[in-house]
């Protein structure tokens, strides 16, 4: 069984990663304001799809990582620490980019609902983020000694579960608020705002006591 401050923290970093803009928030804007809220779900879908490929690449090398020296598991901790304190300091000295060159203008078009979904899915595959955050993190909340597969399915599941939410969110609020969003998006505020909560997630990794 997983510890549960170990997987409030997993949760806590996985928000903070899954609802700063990205490539992927961008995408569920764009396709929202062009499709509607409805069709931006195929895209959503193709995209944790996407993630779980991801996650699948990364679990095969993790448990030859567990059964290592705790010293190398502490320098992944420090690792995974280190990156999301810099997505927080990356975050914060952003400057604010003009809304329309965030916004799409292409005409609309009838999309194929495969179309749409595969668009995703190869945007998940190429998200340097995406690739970064579940190689770099996902180790740090493995329980030494415990079963790794209900684990793995468990912050999978969870993972896959918030990011679908949070490009989902973003596409419903893209479509009700329309070019207002993309401008709260790129302001100085709301990246200071996301950036501390990355330093916070990082200063809490360092601070986990070795299991």
């Amino acid at each position: 069984m997983m510890n549960t401050p170990l997987y409030l923290l997993f949760c806590a970093s996985a928000l903070a990663a899954v609802f700063t803009p990205g490539p992927a928030v961008m995408l569920a804007l764009q396709n929202s304001t062009l499709y509607g809220w409805r069709r931006t779900a195929l895209s959503s879908l193709g995209n944790i799809s996407g993630l779980l490929v991801l996650i699948g690449a990364s679990s095969i090398g993790l448990g030859a990582v567990l059964r290592t020296s705790a010293a190398l598991f502490f320098v992944l901790k420090l690792l995974g620490a280190a990156y999301l304190i810099y997505l927080g300091v990356k975050q914060w000295r952003a400057e604010p980019a003009p809304a329309a060159q965030q916004q799409a203008h292409a005409a609309v078009e009838t999309r194929r609902p495969l179309s749409l979904y595969r668009e995703g899915l190869l945007l998940a595959l190429s998200n340097p983020k995406a690739i970064l955050f579940i190689t770099a993190l996902f180790p740090q909340f493995i329980l030494h000694g415990a079963p790794l597969l209900p684990q793995l399915v468990l912050l999978s599941l969870t993972f896959m579960t918030l990011s679908f939410s949070a490009l989902m969110t973003y596409a419903v609020a893209g479509h009700l608020v329309g070019s207002n969003m993309t401008e709260i998006l790129s302001s100085r505020r709301f990246r200071r705002t996301t950036g501390s909560l990355f330093v916070a997630m990082g200063a809490g990794l360092l601070t986990l006591k070795a299991r």
